[in-house]
């Protein structure tokens, strides 16, 4: 596989230009976050994703396994961008509840319904901080015998990564901060933001 794109960001003023579906900062009680992607550049990135993985899945029908709820956002975007025959199934696992901290612990609250043995699986993730749920999902697939198993993530803090996890494709690497935002939430709330959002210091 070629050498996979990434763009490190450190902190939030990586941004240029603007954009009308940007807000200048989102206010949550005393709590101030300010743009880190903007709409624009996650499309971007997204679309080279989308060819990368079209050209290392040709003539193979791989199921994209979401994980709920941040990376709905992700994977439908993603899909759009992906030209080859394909499935789509989803995960749906709890690890932070309404902290902005891990609580270290996986809950699965939705199962699979797709057969996983002899299929090339791609894991989709929004965000991966610790690498607990990956290695959490891995551990539950591999079992099942799958053909590949591999991991999109749109976001990777690599300086928080506590598990021998590896991501194969990454959209961005940005620093060990809390992010809301396309998908990503704070208490359940903001995942219907355009853009992604850091917590301001």
């Amino acid at each position: 596989m070629s050498e996979i794109k990434r763009e490190v960001l450190e902190n939030s003023n990586n941004i240029n230009g603007s954009s009308n579906s940007i807000q200048e900062k989102v206010v949550i009680g005393s709590e101030v976050f300010v743009p880190m992607l903007k709409e624009e550049v996650l499309q971007e990135r997204i679309r080279d994703l989308g060819k990368q993985i079209s050209n290392d899945y040709r003539n193979k029908v791989p199921v994209f396994i979401g994980v709920l709820n941040g990376a709905f956002l992700f994977l439908a975007d993603l899909i759009k961008n992906v030209n080859i025959d394909c499935e789509i199934d989803f995960f749906k696992l709890s690890s932070y509840g309404d902290e902005k901290i891990s609580s270290g612990k996986v809950k699965m609250l939705k199962e699979l319904n797709c057969d996983v043995n002899g299929r090339d699986i791609i894991i989709v993730e929004d965000i991966v901080d610790s690498g607990l749920s990956i290695k959490f999902i891995e551990d539950l697939i591999a079992p099942h015998n799958p053909a590949s198993m591999r991991v999109v993530s749109l976001l990777v803090k690599p300086n928080s990564l506590r598990y021998n996890v590896k991501i194969d494709y990454i959209g961005f690497d940005i620093p060990s901060k809390f992010v809301i935002g396309y998908g990503l939430d704070y208490a359940q709330k903001y995942r219907n933001l355009r853009s992604i959002y850091v917590l301001s210091e």
